[in-house]
């Protein structure tokens, strides 16, 4: 009889474990996306070094950062509600979907990626349980 580690560990913990998981995750992407788009763009060398080093940073923060918000979201609508369930994920979707296109000050598209990210996490979340 295993007991669920999420109802016992601090939702900080689990936004922590999630952000260094994630974060390192993005982190590899860009480094394995930034020598490509350097080739592309015609960079050698110092440059080069510079871009890949940049795309790993921009892509593992990112990653990071939509973690972090879905993590500490979704154990915080749980402890809330008392409840274990998809409509968790679904809040949290929308929540760290919202956080990522914040930047675009774009409400469409604020919209768009919050729902988009919500259905996602609702049918991981449903499948899951």
């Amino acid at each position: 009889m295993e007991e669920d580690l999420n109802d016992v560990v601090p939702c900080s913990s689990l936004a922590v474990e999630s952000i260094l998981r994630v974060g390192t995750a993005g982190a590899i992407w860009g480094l394995c996306t930034g020598p490509y788009d350097a080739r592309l763009q015609g960079l050698k060398g110092i440059p080069k070094a510079y871009f890949v080093a940049n795309s790993v940073r921009v892509f593992g923060i990112q990653c990071g950062l939509v973690a972090g918000v879905f993590s500490i979201t979704r154990c915080g609508v749980k402890k809330y509600r008392r409840r274990n369930d998809w409509v968790n994920g679904l809040i949290a979707g929308a929540v760290a979907g919202a956080a990522v296109a914040a930047r675009t000050r774009s409400w469409p598209q604020v919209i768009g990626m919050a729902g988009l990210v919500s259905v996602f996490c609702a049918a991981a979340d449903y499948s899951r349980t």
